[in-house]
């Protein structure tokens, strides 16, 4: 929060984007990656630091709890589609999107957020053993920062989520 601090302190906004792109191309398949975006909010946000991929948009719609997730533009057939998002809390629009995804020929889905909240554990609907509620293909990856350390802890060792550590990238903001 931006205005939190008192006129003596100038905020400093960094991303977590960087640490998914080095990981990114440490992949096998790292040139069959296309990005997608859950929602036009998610393009706004990363787009500009992604550009050098191809995107795919979904867009939702909600209708009371329930969301009608599509696909707006690209085509993720035959590629690892890579799902970016600032944060998850119960992964509801995440499992859409993925599903959709799926449904017009992506070979696998993953996911980032930077922000891993998961609220009373709803991160154990993206474990491999839950295998997303019944679908027969669940997320390559789940990548989390360490922003949420609670939600580290209880993930730890837990295919398919990996912890990307902030650290370096805020102790290179911090010029230390």
């Amino acid at each position: 929060e931006r205005f939190y601090f008192g006129d003596h302190v100038l905020p400093l906004f960094e991303t977590g984007i960087p640490l998914l792109k080095q990981r990114l191309h440490q992949l096998s398949d790292a040139d069959k990656i296309v990005v997608a975006f859950p929602d036009d909010g998610a393009w706004k946000r990363f787009h500009k630091l992604l550009d050098h991929f191809p995107t795919v948009i979904c867009t939702k719609v909600r209708e009371g709890d329930k969301r009608i997730v599509q696909l707006k533009e690209g085509n993720p057939t035959g590629c690892h589609v890579v799902i970016v998002d600032d944060l998850v809390q119960s992964g509801g629009t995440l499992i859409e999107c993925q599903k959709v995804l799926f449904a017009h020929g992506a070979a696998k889905v993953s996911a980032y957020v930077t922000h891993g909240v998961f609220p009373k554990r709803s991160w154990e609907r993206f474990t491999q053993k839950n295998n997303m509620e019944g679908s027969e293909k669940g997320f390559a990856y789940f990548w989390i920062t360490d922003s949420c350390p609670q939600t580290v802890k209880a993930v730890e060792n837990t295919a398919p989520f990996e912890v990307l550590s902030l650290a370096g990238s805020i102790a290179d903001a911090l010029q230390i």
